[in-house]
């Protein structure tokens, strides 16, 4: 994998998706301006096909369902280990 950009936000997150056009995103839900929720709608609407490794605080199981619902493929509760988020990564990508 190779990372081709960092956003602050939710609406930076969209810019920059279209620009990039990535096969994997990783998103944070807690942003200013756009959650990541709806940023996970959105991008979904833009290409179905993409894998979102959705990241969070928030350990309410209603907020991870939700994500699942708008087109996220994995959920990762902060905080975690490279090791963690590696294998987060791989299953998404196996899954795929």
């Amino acid at each position: 994998l190779q990372v081709v950009g960092c956003a602050a936000d939710g609406c930076e997150a969209l810019e920059l998706f279209r620009a990039t056009d990535p096969d994997v995103v990783t998103m944070d839900i807690t942003m200013p301006h756009m959650d990541g929720i709806e940023c996970v709608e959105r991008i979904v609407a833009i290409k179905p096909n993409i894998l979102i490794l959705v990241i969070s605080a928030l350990e309410d199981k209603a907020t991870a369902v939700e994500a699942m619902e708008k087109g996220a493929n994995g959920f990762l509760n902060k905080p975690f280990s490279d090791r963690q988020l590696n294998d987060a990564l791989e299953e998404l990508l196996g899954n795929a």
